[in-house]
C-alpha cells in the first residue's frame, strides 16, 4: 500500500504537463497574433507612405503598435521559459537542449531559483516596455508631469541596475 501511494504521489508531478502545454500554446498564440498584427501594420505603413492614404498621428500609431508587439513577444518568451523550466524541473531534462552546442543557457533551468531569476528579468523588461508605451501618451503641459516622468525613468534605471547586479552575483 505504501509503495502504491508513493508511486501515485510521485507520478502526480505529470499534472505539470497541463501548465507546460498551456504555456507553449499561449506562447504560440502570442507570437502568431503579434506577427500578424505587424503584418497588418506593414500593409498600413505602405498605404500611408507610398499610396498617399491620410491617417492623422500615424507615427504614434506605428510606435504604439511596435511597442505592443515587443511587449507581446516578451510575454511569449516568458511563457516559453516558464513552460520549458517547469518541464525540466518536474518531468525530465530536455536532452536535445543539453546536447545542442548552440542552445542558449537561458532555456536550461536547473532549479526553481534559476526559473525565478530568468522569469524575473524578462518580466522586468515587460514592465519597462509598458512604462515606455505609457510615456508616449504623457503630455508635458504640467511641470508635475515632467517630474513624474523623470522619477519614473530614474526608477526604471534603478531596477535595471539592480537586476544587472543580481545577475552578476550568480
Amino acid at each position: 500500500m505504501k509503495g502504491f501511494f508513493e508511486n501515485l504521489l510521485w507520478n502526480s508531478r505529470y499534472i505539470v504537463l497541463l501548465a507546460v502545454w498551456s504555456s507553449i500554446i499561449g506562447m504560440l498564440l502570442l507570437f502568431v497574433s503579434s506577427a500578424v498584427d505587424m503584418g497588418h501594420l506593414a500593409v498600413e505603413f505602405v498605404q500611408v507612405m507610398f499610396l498617399g492614404l491620410d491617417k492623422p498621428d500615424f507615427h504614434v500609431t506605428v510606435v504604439s503598435h511596435v511597442i505592443t508587439a515587443v511587449d507581446d513577444f516578451l510575454l511569449a518568451t516568458v511563457l516559453l521559459i516558464f513552460g520549458l523550466g517547469l518541464y525540466e524541473l518536474f518531468i525530465s531534462k530536455i536532452e536535445a537542449a543539453h546536447g545542442d552546442q548552440h542552445a542558449n543557457n537561458i532555456l536550461m533551468i536547473n532549479s526553481l531559483d534559476d526559473l525565478k531569476d530568468r522569469l524575473g528579468k524578462v518580466i522586468l523588461m515587460i514592465l519597462i516596455v509598458a512604462f515606455f508605451k505609457n510615456v508616449l501618451h504623457v503630455t508635458f503641459d504640467d511641470p508635475l508631469n515632467i517630474l513624474y516622468m523623470g522619477a519614473g525613468i530614474f526608477l526604471v534605471s534603478l531596477a535595471l541596475y539592480f537586476g544587472h547586479k543580481a545577475g552578476e552575483s550568480h
